[in-house]
C-alpha cells in the first residue's frame, strides 16, 4: 500500500466506495448547444454493451448539460474519455418503486421526514417484478440510504443495472 509524506498509509480512493456502494453514478457531460451534438453523443454512447437508463438535458443559450445513467458505468466512462468529452460524475441514489397508489409520494415523503432536499430526479429504463425505480440528486446520499431503507424501500445498485435484463 502507498504511504504519504507522513509515512502513514494512503489508501487507493477506488477501495474507498467500490461496486458494493449502494449509489448510482450519474454522468453530466457539458455540450455545444448545436443541432445534432446530442445525437453524435449518443450515438458514440450507446452499443451492445452500453444502454443510456435514464437522461434528462439542461440547456441554454450557448451550451448543454445532460445528465445520464448507464448500464455499465465503468464502460461509459470509458467511452466518454477516449472521445474527449467534458463530464463530471455524482452519486445519485436509485429506488424502486413500490405497489402503492402513490409511490413517488412515499419517496418523496420519507425525504421529508429526514429533511433532505431533492434537486433532481430523473425516471429509470428499469423493470424488475413489475416495479418501476427513479434516480434522486439529494443532499446526503448517505442520510437518504439510510432514510429511504428504513421506510422498506429497495435501493437500486449499479449492480442490479447491469444485470437487468428487462428494460422499458
Amino acid at each position: 500500500m502507498p504511504t504519504g509524506d507522513s509515512g502513514h498509509d494512503v489508501l487507493d480512493p477506488l477501495t474507498a466506495r467500490d461496486r458494493s456502494w449502494p449509489c448510482l453514478r450519474q454522468f453530466c457531460v457539458f455540450l455545444e448547444n448545436r443541432v445534432g451534438r446530442l445525437n453524435e453523443l449518443l450515438r458514440h454512447l450507446e452499443s451492445l454493451d452500453v444502454r443510456v437508463l435514464a437522461i434528462s438535458i439542461v440547456d441554454s443559450v450557448d451550451c448543454a448539460n445532460v445528465r445520464l445513467i448507464f448500464n455499465q458505468t465503468d464502460r461509459a466512462r470509458e467511452k466518454l474519455e477516449l472521445a474527449n468529452y467534458l463530464f463530471s460524475e455524482s452519486d445519485v441514489v436509485g429506488v424502486e418503486l413500490d405497489d402503492s397508489d402513490k409511490p413517488l409520494a412515499t419517496v418523496c415523503t420519507a425525504l421529508l421526514k429526514a429533511e433532505l432536499n431533492i434537486h433532481h430526479v430523473a425516471m429509470l429504463r428499469y423493470r424488475r417484478r413489475g416495479r418501476s425505480a427513479v434516480a434522486m440528486y439529494v443532499d446526503d446520499v448517505d442520510l437518504a440510504l439510510r432514510t429511504l431503507e428504513d421506510a422498506g424501500l429497495r435501493i437500486i445498485t449499479e449492480g442490479d443495472l447491469a444485470d437487468q435484463d428487462e428494460y422499458l
